[in-house]
Formats: structure tokens, sequence, C-alpha cells
């Protein structure tokens, strides 16, 4: 168990029955008043954000994340399959479950996924990843007079914004945070 106090950024712990990352953490003070500390947290299992207040003495328990280095294999249907690099051992992980980060997997890439008590929770992907654009719009001329772009799609069928300049076969590297293009690769 730790004490809320304790609590930081990024770091994991229990509370409810339910699992939850540290979001954003503050320390409420005020005259005679007991301290109380508003924690915004995010569920590791639905994804949903949540902002909690806690009396300064609560206690929380830690959760311990594993995460491991795995390759994206391929997609059978409902179910995405992934490979430990150092034992070879293959998951399983249903796709309903990964729905944003498949607009981002393509078969071989190196991706990081957490679990908690062998229970898989979901998968890390680099921030940043090179990606061909497939098919685009054409630029249209003098239509440039602040920032102009225009919709191209990437290589796993994902449609990103992309300066006009950008042309069909090109490489660029797209966020896979907020899936928008940060450049040329």
């Amino acid at each position: 168990m730790i004490n809320v106090g304790d609590l930081r950024p990024g770091m994991t712990f229990q509370y409810d029955g339910n699992l939850y990352v540290v979001l954003e953490y503050s320390h409420n003070k005020t005259a005679r008043a007991a301290a109380n500390i508003k924690v915004k947290m995010k569920n590791m299992r639905t994804g949903s954000t949540t902002e909690v207040t806690f009396g300064n003495s609560e206690k929380v328990a830690k959760a311990h994340i594993e995460k491991r280095k795995m390759q994206y294999l391929y997609d059978s249907g409902d179910m995405l399959v992934f490979m430990d690099n150092e034992t070879y051992d293959q998951i399983e992980i249903p796709s309903d479950r990964l729905q944003w980060e498949l607009n981002f997997l393509k078969p071989s890439d190196e991706v990081e996924v957490t679990s908690f008590e062998n229970e898989v929770l979901g998968v890390q992907l680099p921030v940043n990843v090179a990606f061909t654009i497939t098919e685009t719009e054409p630029a249209v001329k003098g239509d440039t007079a602040t920032g102009a772009s225009k919709n191209a799609t990437i290589e796993t069928g994902f449609q990103i914004k992309v300066p006009l300049f950008i042309s069909e076969g090109e490489k660029v590297i797209v966020n896979t945070e907020d899936g928008k293009y940060q450049g040329r690769a």
C-alpha cells in the first residue's frame, strides 16, 4: 500500500477493484481544513478518464505493470496475434480492444505489450512511425493562403491531413497518439 500523497503522474495503482494510471496530481490545502489530493486518472482496462479527490491519509495498492517487447504478426479476423521476441510465445488480443492502435499497426512492427498479473491490458505503439502514402488528393492551384492541407491515406488505410506538396508513394511520419502528420520520413 502507498499513501495517495506519494502518487505522481505515470504511476499505476489499484482502486475500487480497477487498475489506474495517474495523469495529473494536485495537493490542495486550505486554511484549517485537512489537505486533500485531487488525482486525474485513466482506467487501464476501459480507457476512461476520471477525477477523484482523496483524503491526505488514504492509501491505495500499487500495481506493477509488466511491459514486454513483442512483434505484431497478423490479424486473424477478430484477434491480433503478437509474438514475444525472446521466448517466441504468441498471444492473441481481441481486435475490438485495439481499435485505435489498428490504424497504425503493420505486420512485423515492434510494440510494447502491457500486462498486469497475466491479464493483457493493451499495446503501446512508438510515438512517431513512418508510413507510405498510398493515395492522396491532387493539390488545387491557388489553395495555399494559410497552410493548406489535403487528405491522404497511409498504407494501413487510415486517413490523415498532409501538406499540399506530399504525393503518393512518399514516406511520412505520423504521430500515433493523435494521428497527425509530423513530417517527411
